[in-house]
């Protein structure tokens, strides 16, 4: 059973930081991709961030130069460093990761942590 744990979430004030962090555990064979997509309220989710096996990013325009993302293949896990958030960037965020398992290959899901942005 593959599980994806989030941690780091939480409120900030307009300007600030928050570094979110997510884990994949049990029978893995390999990560394809690991990455972030977020969902503000009466939206539909969106993909933030994420990172390949070979370390290619991909950014949402709105988070290009403030956010950065990266694997650590060894540990399984995957980090959103986020700078200069703003309130628009208040959202539920998911880590997701396309994971090769026992099942076979397919998505798996974090249960999301809130990031609010206000003063």
């Amino acid at each position: 059973q593959v599980q994806l744990l989030e941690s780091g979430g939480g409120l900030v004030q307009p300007g600030g930081s928050l570094r979110l962090s997510c884990a994949a555990s049990g029978s893995i064979f390999d990560i394809s991709e690991m990455g972030w997509y977020r969902q503000a309220p009466g939206m539909r989710r969106e993909l933030v961030a994420d990172v390949t096996g070979n370390d290619k990013t991909w950014y949402l325009d709105s988070v290009k130069g403030r956010f950065t993302v990266s694997r650590d293949i060894i540990k399984n896990t995957v980090t959103l460093q986020m700078n200069d958030l703003n309130p628009e960037d208040t959202a539920i965020y998911y880590c997701y990761g396309l994971i090769t398992s026992d099942n076979g290959k397919r998505d798996y899901w974090g249960q999301g942590t809130q990031v609010t942005v206000s003063s």
